[in-house]
Order: C-alpha cells, then structure tokens, then sequence
C-alpha cells in the first residue's frame, strides 16, 4: 500500500509525495520525479529499514529539503514540515551523535535497549508522586503547565539507516526534558532559545535554521533579552554540557533536576528570565 504526505506550502500550492513500490514527487501539481523502480536486495533505496520508513533518492532528499524549508518558515509551527526538514539534511550531524552515544557507556545503553518516551511507557501517577524537585516531577510539571504531550512527537521516515532513524527520533522525543532542563516554558522566546542550546549541542541544521530565524519573531523587549543573555546563556550550555541524548532518563526520574543539570554541565537559566519567563 502506498503511504502520501501532503503539505500546503502556500495558498494554491501543494508538496505530495506518494511512497510505496513507485515513488513520485509533485509541486504545485508538477510531477518533478516519478520513478517505478521495482526494489530488490540491490536497490539503492533500502526499503522498509523500520516500520514507517519512505526511502529517498538524494535528488528527492533535496527537494522535500527544499518544500519543507519553504513551508516552516513561513509557519514555525508546522512540526511536520520542521520534521522533514531535520530528517533530509541532519545526516552528517546524526552521525556524530550516533558516535558520542557509542562512545558513551549510558549512551551505548540507550542505542541498545532503545527505550520511547511516549504516554504509554510512562507512568504519570508515580511521578506524580516523586518529591518536588525531582526531574520526573518537574517534566510532568513542564506537560502539565504548558498542555503538551510526548505523543505529539513525529515517527521518523525519510533517514535512510535504521539505527540514525532512532538517534532522530530520540532527539524528538527528550525535546520536552531539555525544556525542563532548561527551565524553558513553550512561549516563542523559549522554544528559540532551547534551538540555540540544540544547535550548539547537536549541530543538526534544522535546529541551526531555527535558531537563526526564530529571533525574528520575538518582540524588541524579548530579542533584546535573548540577544544579551539568554541567547549567550543557552549556546555556552550547549558547547559545554555532556551530549543529551546520551542519557538514559527513563532511569533518572528520581534523580533532583538540579542534580541532573549539575551532572551535564548545564546552568540555570538567567534569574531575569525566570523573573519574566510566564510575562
């Protein structure tokens, strides 16, 4: 059965990509590629490497880069479009986080026992009861204050290796807990700087992009604290911290947040932003 995205890009205007047995790509109702290929062990295109997988040739790579990069910048909050974006271009750069888990005794055990964070492994009504101050605690604060899900987070399908699937999908998924490490809420000025942390700290450069268009959208007032200290803040944290992805956090719900960000090298945020984070 064959799978189809469709993204407006603009009014009148539209990215489809049908996938299956045969793969076409079509803007703005142009087929720009239509390829029938039949796949075999041979192929280049490596087929079904997970459940949900699309496989792309570089050419369609490019072009969805493209589409994508069209569609969130015009609108930041399309999480599908900023997705597809991170998947077609963050090869190089999910290699060497694949690496730094490798190197990394936890990370290595992340990478083997591939643990999700999704409504269904995690038991809200025990962490519900973990002391205040706990990280467990204070992540389902951060869900709760701020109206999130894990769910809402994008099964990976354009990265063509099985195991770079699952790094991208594990960056998705502790997206929320570097909030929470970060004290960051889910306003415009905390999401762009939890980007400039993830660029410094990844180098994926869907987070590059959205570190450098996100200030746009701020007002004078947020820039202006962003520009002086949180935006300083956030990438000297991202350089200097342990790689994020590299702990296994389903086991440090107990553990205090401060002790946490202590044991990454991550700071506090700045005592002006959490006097006006919630203005």
């Amino acid at each position: 059965m064959s799978r189809l995205l469709t993204e407006r890009l603009s009014s009148g205007s539209a990215l489809v990509i049908t996938a299956g047995r045969s793969l076409s790509l079509k803007f703005c109702g142009v087929s720009l590629i239509n390829n029938r290929r039949k796949f075999t062990r041979h192929s280049n295109y490596n087929e079904g490497l997970y459940p949900g997988h699309i496989p792309t040739t570089p050419v369609q790579k490019t072009l969805l880069a493209v589409g994508s990069g069209v569609a969130a910048i015009q609108n930041p909050y399309r999480h599908d479009m900023v997705a597809v974006l991170g998947e077609t271009t963050g090869y190089l750069a999910l290699l060497n986080l694949r690496d730094r888990m490798r190197n990394d005794p936890e990370g290595y055990a992340v990478l083997t026992e591939r643990p999700r964070i999704r409504l269904s492994t995690l038991d809200l009504r025990q962490m519900a009861s973990l002391p205040e101050g706990s990280f467990g605690r204070e992540y389902l604060r951060f869900l709760e204050d701020n109206s999130v899900t894990p769910d809402s987070r994008a099964d990976v399908k354009f990265v063509d290796n099985e195991e770079l699937a699952y790094v991208m999908q594990r960056y998705r998924e502790v997206h929320d807990l570097l909030h929470t490490l970060l004290g960051m809420p889910t306003n415009m000025l905390g999401e762009v700087a939890v980007k400039w942390f993830e660029a410094a700290q990844t180098g994926i450069p869907m987070c590059a992009l959205g570190a450098l268009l996100g200030p746009l959208r701020l007002n004078p007032s947020r820039l202006l604290s962003l520009v002086t200290s949180l935006g300083p803040w956030a990438v000297q944290n991202g350089r200097r911290a342990r790689c994020v992805l590299s702990i296994f956090y389903e086991r440090r719900w107990e553990q205090s947040l401060e002790d946490l960000r202590q044991e990454l090298n991550i700071e506090p945020p700045p005592t002006l932003y959490n006097q006006s984070s919630k203005s």
